[in-house]
């Protein structure tokens, strides 16, 4: 009966409450095409995930050759341990623009006319599973990079090699593969603390500048429809019983995040103030709720990659909650 009230209640206060197929959505003919195309790029998503957890780095073979800068063989040893390290850092970053390309067919799928962001999330669940698929993997990707300091350090290496063998019309056959312009992109994608994250808040708010036919709410509402039904789904016994897994829950917390970050970047005012259409007080107490372990980087990324949480306009209850 607890619960039951606790649904009325929830439904009186307007945040949409239904179960959201994290593990068996399958696409109807109407989402077959665009879910085919953002398909193709989640099937990546993993090896990408293994690539990065496997990463070690080059850091003794840098520094064997910068404090022996006259040892050639010291030289050329870092230099062919980086090289490979720098294909793979490429890789990951050629995988965040073809996720943005697949955000953005997703966005334009859920938000269109003339149906509510509530009505699409119902209706195309298989579509709403990609876009969930999508943060999980970004929050992961985010996670893994931010423990991962031998990244930056390798490739700023890459970068000072290629500028001094310039200068010293030197060749390297890297170069052809990373040159100076996907080299400088690539060092503004790994000088983000959340790089991922970030390509999707600029995919984000690119689809609604570049969309000024389509209100706003249409994506914000989309966001903040996501961000309710994951907590309701996390706090209500009835729903998240019916998760087979375990790793469901995880998955679902990681979504709530992701979506509650893009909403905080798009929408005007941000996630926080008193107008946002979501519960942030609710949604900070089903992740404290959670073991401190499991959630710490979900809380963090509240804390640090979010753009309105120190505004004014934030009460002091919710900054508090996120000490």
């Amino acid at each position: 009966m607890g619960n039951l009230l606790k649904v009325l209640t929830r439904e009186i206060e307007n945040y949409p409450h239904f179960f959201l197929d994290f593990e068996n959505a399958q696409p109807t003919d109407g989402e077959r095409e665009v879910w085919n195309q953002v398909n193709a790029v989640l099937q990546d998503s993993e090896s990408i995930l293994s690539d990065l957890q496997a990463y070690k780095g080059a850091g003794q073979e840098i520094r064997d050759a910068i404090q022996n800068p006259n040892d050639i063989h010291l030289q050329e040893k870092a230099w062919n341990s980086v090289c490979p390290l720098v294909v793979r850092l490429k890789r990951f970053y050629e995988f965040s623009l073809r996720l943005e390309k697949a955000l953005q067919s997703l966005l334009e799928s859920l938000t269109c006319p003339p149906y509510t962001p509530t009505q699409h999330l119902e209706r195309e669940q298989a579509l709403a599973k990609e876009f969930a698929e999508i943060l999980h993997f970004t929050l992961r990707f985010d996670e893994l990079k931010m423990r991962n300091p031998a990244i930056q350090n390798d490739f700023s290496y890459y970068r000072r090699t290629i500028s001094r063998n310039r200068i010293n019309n030197m060749h390297l056959d890297l170069e052809n593969e990373v040159n100076n312009e996907m080299a400088n992109r690539m060092s503004l994608f790994y000088a983000e603390a959340t790089p991922m994250l970030k390509t999707l808040s600029n995919a984000t708010t690119n689809f609604v500048s570049d969309n000024k036919t389509l209100p706003i709410e249409n994506t914000t509402d989309c966001l903040s429809t996501m961000a309710s039904v994951c907590k309701v789904m996390l706090e209500t016994p009835e729903y998240s019983s019916r998760f087979t897994s375990e790793d469901t829950l995880m998955f679902c917390m990681r979504v709530m995040v992701g979506v509650i970050i893009l909403y905080d970047h798009v929408h005007p005012v941000g996630a926080f103030c008193k107008t946002s259409k979501i519960d942030m007080k609710g949604c900070i107490k089903v992740l404290k709720e959670q073991p401190p372990d499991s959630v710490e980087g979900l809380l963090n990324a509240l804390r640090f990659t979010t753009k309105h949480l120190n505004d004014e306009s934030t009460s002091k209850q919710i900054r508090a909650m996120l000490q």
